[in-house]
């Protein structure tokens, strides 16, 4: 079977993925139906437990998605998030009789010969793919990640399934309105099968970072790669939870954790770009505290507007401006906002700008437990479903997706960092038209696209 036909968007593949992910997720649609409609009692928790298990060794972007969506304020109910929270990067790896045919399709029957070692078993497995070790014969040490099988018709099957629960979900919850969170989640799951476009993302990230001595980023082999293989340079770290078993002294920490908001942050700023995903699986700690940034699918561009919209809201916080604040909410795509509405909103707001407005050393989160923002999702949740819902815009997926994923990773670190001093250093003399141009000619330089 040719590549084309064995990863083409078939009915096919799409039908056996239907059954696969219906007995997975079927139930969760049926169940909340009937708690809303019939009086059943669900019970959450367990149910939400057996989803997970039923996800965490199912592969493709169901998974992702659950990843995602765990971090995503009020996605989902709190019972599913916190169960869905627990799927991390290492499922289930598939055998070496499925890596020889997969290596065979993407690099031809020789491929084997092109390194000096391959190692059968994989060194991590996650939701697109899995990787494994090899080296070459000048002795670098690689990381070789070779995509699943017909992984397009997983995608548009999953997020067929996926429309299905947030139409049921819409039905008995209207708090918020999820139809642009699933736009959003289908364009990048669509890009994120594109490893071709995966490996232009890295050497964005490579040039847009190349000033920070912090972070490391893998060079490709394009050589020994494809649209469905990338093959990189393996770097050297330790997984954040492993590192934290080790308890590392409050100054290793913190440099882990200033690295790491630059890491993420000087692309948005500088370039109107971030990445999406601050999964456990996508980065590990050297031992001095700096960062291996391994994963580079999930990349989310902005437009100008976008970018300035978050400064601006700070400083509308910050000077008690509403009328500001108003305009940063329309200026993302937000509609008919209500006195009420935006009063809601600005909870959330405050929330997430708070450790920027305190011009000292703390924690990112100095009370409440659990995870981090949830006490807040809910509060606002609950606001908003008595004020009839708000639509966010698309672009509020990742970015509040990065915005917790990274607030957790450093309530983790229990890190002591002055993120007032931080943030205003990177927004200090921010030119919205000059953030463009500089987007515009690093795009450009890797060959991307503005996205949809």
């Amino acid at each position: 079977m040719s590549d084309m036909d064995s990863e083409r968007n078939s009915l096919g593949g799409r039908m056996r993925r239907y059954a696969k992910v219906g007995t997975a997720v079927g139930g969760l649609a049926a169940r909340v139906a009937g708690e809303r409609y019939l009086g059943w009692s669900l019970d959450k928790d367990a149910h939400a437990s057996e989803l997970r298990t039923a996800l965490g060794g199912l592969k493709g972007p169901l998974m992702k998605v659950a990843q995602i969506l765990s971090t995503v304020p009020d996605a989902l109910p709190k019972e599913y998030v916190q169960e869905l929270s627990h799927l991390q990067s290492n499922a289930p790896a598939m055998g070496w009789p499925f890596v020889k045919r997969r290596m065979t399709t993407e690099l031809g029957p020789g491929w084997q010969k092109r390194f000096a070692t391959f190692e059968h078993e994989a060194a991590s497995a996650a939701s697109l793919g899995q990787v494994h070790r090899a080296t070459l014969d000048d002795g670098r040490l690689l990381a070789a990640k070779l995509q699943y099988p017909d992984m397009s018709s997983a995608v548009e099957a999953d997020l067929r399934q996926l429309d299905w629960i947030f139409s049921i979900y819409r039905r008995y919850d209207k708090a918020i309105d999820t139809s642009q969170i699933h736009a959003e989640l289908s364009a990048r799951l669509r890009e994120e099968l594109d490893y071709a476009r995966e490996a232009r993302h890295m050497a964005l990230y490579r040039g847009m970072l190349a000033d920070e001595p912090g972070v490391f980023i893998p060079d490709m082999v394009p050589e020994l790669s494809t649209s469905r293989l990338i093959t990189m340079t393996w770097l050297d770290g330790t997984p954040l939870m492993k590192f934290l078993e080790g308890e590392p002294s409050l100054e290793l920490r913190n440099a882990f954790a200033l690295t790491m908001f630059r890491a993420w942050y000087v692309p948005f700023y500088f370039y109107g770009v971030i990445h999406g995903d601050p999964h456990l699986g996508n980065y590990t700690v050297r031992d001095d505290g700096s960062v291996n940034l391994l994963d580079f699918g999930c990349i989310r561009i902005f437009p100008k507007t976008f970018v300035k919209g978050v400064i601006d809201l700070y400083r509308a916080l910050r000077d008690d401006d509403e009328a500001l604040a108003v305009h940063a909410y329309e200026s993302w795509g937000f509609q008919n906002l209500d006195r009420a509405t935006i009063d809601v909103l600005n909870v959330w707001a405050r929330f997430l700008y708070g450790p920027l407005m305190e011009d000292r050393a703390r924690r990112i989160q100095e009370s409440g437990s659990g995870l981090y923002g949830r006490e807040i999702a809910e509060q606002v949740h609950g606001e908003l479903r008595r004020l009839n819902g708000v639509r966010p815009p698309r672009e509020f997926v990742l970015m509040d997706r990065a915005a917790l994923g990274l607030g957790s990773v450093f309530m983790h670190l229990k890190a002591e960092v002055n993120w007032y001093r931080l943030f205003n250093d990177l927004i200090e003399g921010f030119d919205a038209d000059a953030m463009e141009a500089r987007q515009t000619a690093a795009l450009a330089s890797v060959g991307l696209d503005r996205p949809d």
